[in-house]
């Protein structure tokens, strides 16, 4: 039969990137596609309509701009005949999602909606949601919601529900034109094979559907907004079906634009955290798994179903089947270190770093690493984007005390990276706290790659050896073994992603060891940060919920005045 390949399509926040694979898990061409629109979360395009704050949108021509431009890149680069390429996976950022019509066109590319920012793709962080995802929350705990103990006494406004409801109470016309809700992942799947089919990764981790029970009662949404009654079995129908399922094929159309054959096997989409666990090989429990970019996912397996604080959810079959999946993650990390470097670093930072022709990151992380745990004498609190896990509140915002005139911009800088793997220590803490074991760590993603004291520092917090993905783009590779599942054995693809993930997955030689007494230290720092942890973000001082009201009242009243 010759040797066969595989592509995996990673849809990430800024960009999406295909990745060409042998069977073996090798991979032999990649590239990466800015999207031309980027994240909307100021202005909409081709209007000048102006977005309020925490909004965050796509637009979904930019992702099948991907696949028109990444997958004919990674065929040319390679020189491999599409006649080889056996299955096609995708990945995706989530909860992203959009509005279509009845024929699967996105609402925002009809002229006459394209100036409403409701008709848009939401973007997982779109944390416009939040009122509605406190009322949610509110009225479950009220009700006795069986569902919201299994994430972890929270639904977020990052997720499907809540997104779908501040729709129908800010635009209804929206809501009414709308005939399906769809995940990003699974539109992007449709427009491939024509095919609507939901995967259970994100109908468990973002709808509220359960394998067992299915979506939450009519009883419920009724109680919520009786406009809601309906709404799983019209806007959020269609069959849900687990992961390695084959959704369809390449389309003419599709394999046109690609370069692909068509009847090329397509897997069901997937989530880019969930996809990336076999990427790393990781197909049993006591194996966290971070896929850290500009985010962190926080990914888990176990035997039974336990409830965790702070949980994004556990759902069986959710990443690995025979498993129950537990998901939690970080708002902002690669982010935080972003804005730090674009909006608070001294211009003689930027300029040394030129003249040395290495990043800002580079600069600093290289001052970073010449301090102790506990030399800067700063602490800070990681909630720049707010905090998923485990307080599961989008209005908390970031803290750092500790500042003196003599505080320099490596010594803020290193606390950042501290922060956020403290933010993980208090996730790690929360799952062996509830019976959920944590042996060791891997990491994937963009920081691990480029970061070392990052990596440092995070074995030290956790006190855990950490091993590092292989490759660049592991959640794509993890994409890519699900479409060796959906290709099928008889086409030389395999059985089940575990058989997949053992043949294709790849680590490091090198891990990061915790060092003993950077541990010590760092134990005293974590008790600190989680005393302002809690006091800042279970109640006893909502002072960064005021702040942000007080800042919100301000522009509402600056803007009124402007118009009138």
């Amino acid at each position: 039969m010759g040797k066969k390949y595989v592509i995996g399509i990673d849809y990430g926040t800024e960009s999406g990137r295909a990745v060409l694979v042998d069977l073996e898990g090798n991979e032999i061409a990649d590239h990466v596609t800015p999207y031309p629109h980027g994240v909307i979360d100021e202005v909409l395009p081709e209007s000048n309509v102006q977005l309020e704050p925490d909004w965050a949108l796509q637009h979904p021509g930019d992702y099948i701009e991907v696949l028109a431009t990444a997958v004919p890149a990674v065929l040319q680069k390679s020189g491999v005949s599409p006649s080889d390429v056996i299955g096609v996976g995708i990945d995706f950022t989530a909860c992203t999602m959009l509005p279509v019509d009845a024929s699967g066109e996105p609402l925002c590319l009809k002229p006459e909606f394209k100036s409403r920012p409701h008709s848009w793709v939401k973007l997982w962080k779109h944390h416009a949601a939040q009122d509605e995802a406190n009322l949610l929350n509110e009225i479950a705990a009220k009700r006795g919601e069986a569902f919201l103990p299994r994430y972890g006494g929270k639904i977020s406004s990052e997720w499907m529900i809540a997104k779908i409801w501040q729709i129908l109470n800010e635009d209804p016309e929206i809501y009414e034109q709308t005939d399906l809700f769809l995940e990003a992942t699974d539109w992007v799947i449709f427009k491939m094979t024509g095919n609507i089919v939901r995967n259970s990764c994100t109908a468990g981790y973002k709808s509220i559907w359960h394998k067992q029970d299915g979506y939450p009662s009519k009883e419920f949404f009724r109680a919520l907004d009786p406009r809601l009654e309906h709404l799983t079995d019209t806007k959020l129908r269609g069959p849900i079906v687990p992961l390695g399922t084959r959704a369809g094929v390449l389309t003419n159309e599709m394999a046109a634009m690609t370069g692909l054959l068509p009847g090329t096997a397509v897997a069901v989409g997937n989530v880019d955290a969930h996809a990336a666990v076999p990427g790393v090989g990781v197909v049993e429990p006591g194996k966290l798994v971070m896929a850290m970019g500009t985010s962190i996912c926080h990914m888990l397996l176990g035997t039974e179903e336990k409830y965790v604080e702070g949980m994004c959810g556990v759902v069986e079959d959710g990443i690995i089947p025979g498993y129950f999946g537990y998901e939690a993650g970080q708002s902002a990390v690669g982010d935080i270190f972003a804005w730090y470097v674009e909006q608070g670093v001294p211009a003689y930072v930027k300029e040394a770093a030129e003249k040395e022709g290495v990043s800002v990151h580079e600069w600093l992380e290289k001052r970073a690493a010449a301090y102790r745990p506990g030399e800067t004498g700063l602490l800070a609190l990681d909630w720049w984007n707010g905090n998923r896990s485990v307080l599961v509140d989008t209005d908390l915002t970031g803290l750092i005390i500790g500042y003196t005139l003599l505080t320099k911009p490596e010594e803020i800088y290193r606390a950042l990276l501290e922060a956020t793997a403290f933010g993980t220590r208090k996730i790690i803490d929360a799952f062996v706290e509830n019976g959920v074991k944590v042996d060791e760590l891997y990491a994937c993603g963009g920081l691990p790659q480029k970061n070392k004291l990052l990596m440092q520092i995070y074995a030290d917090v956790t006190n855990r050896e950490i091993k590092i993905a292989a490759s660049k783009q592991t959640p794509a590779v993890g994409a890519a073994m699900f479409a060796a599942v959906a290709a099928g054995k008889e086409n030389g693809g395999y059985e089940s992603i575990v058989e997949a993930a053992r043949n294709m997955g790849k680590v490091r030689e090198e891990t990061f060891k915790p060092i003993p007494e950077n541990v010590a230290m760092y134990e005293q720092l974590y008790q600190e940060y989680t005393k302002l942890h809690d006091y800042f973000g279970r109640g006893e001082n909502d002072v960064m919920k005021r702040l942000k009201h007080w800042k919100e009242t301000a522009r509402a009243a600056k803007e009124s005045m402007t118009l009138s």
